[in-house]
């Protein structure tokens, strides 16, 4: 709710930071000084225009205007420190969600890689007629090595989107 008396002492308090009386306060904006005591005693609020230019003129934002004073510095330092902070954490986290994909790309290729090396290690001395010497029984380690990294993909994935729900 709007306090017209907090704004009329706030429109007091800046122009006589100006050295300025309610005659000449009225000169400047084109209207009467009987309406400028108006505004400063809460009777009435200056119309947007002249809200707009005295913003202006006192060099202040106007929800300062409205709220009936000025805001803290120390809130916008706060205000400032606390906005760092969370881009800090956004781009911390973004890091670890980076390293976790490195982690989980990392153990697929070892499982991949695992799953090749098991194939030549189990059967080394097959006879070429064998049908685990055909080239079969390699797309088929490969495969299985894939479909191993798929599966730690999805459920890296799926811990994502979890984590994203919470954090909503």
């Amino acid at each position: 709710m709007i306090d017209q008396i907090k704004i009329g002492g706030f429109l007091r308090e800046l122009r006589k930071e100006k050295k300025l009386t309610q005659e000449e306060l009225a000169e400047k904006f084109g209207v009467s000084s009987r309406s400028v005591s108006r505004w400063e005693n809460g009777n009435t609020l200056p119309e947007l225009g002249v809200l707009v230019e005295l913003a202006d003129y006192y060099e202040v934002d106007i929800r300062e205007i409205i709220d009936g004073e000025r805001k803290s510095e120390i809130m916008e330092k706060e205000t400032k420190e606390t906005l760092r902070k969370v881009a800090d954490y956004a781009e911390l986290d973004k890091k670890l969600v980076v390293k976790r994909k490195c982690i989980v790309t990392f153990l697929g290729t070892v499982v991949f890689a695992l799953s090749i090396a098991a194939g030549c290690i189990l059967f080394p001395q097959l006879p070429e007629d064998s049908i685990l010497r055909t080239d079969s029984l390699w797309m088929g380690i490969g495969i299985t090595g894939l479909v191993m990294l798929w599966a730690v993909i999805i459920n890296e994935n799926r811990k994502n989107r979890q984590k994203e729900k919470q954090d909503n």
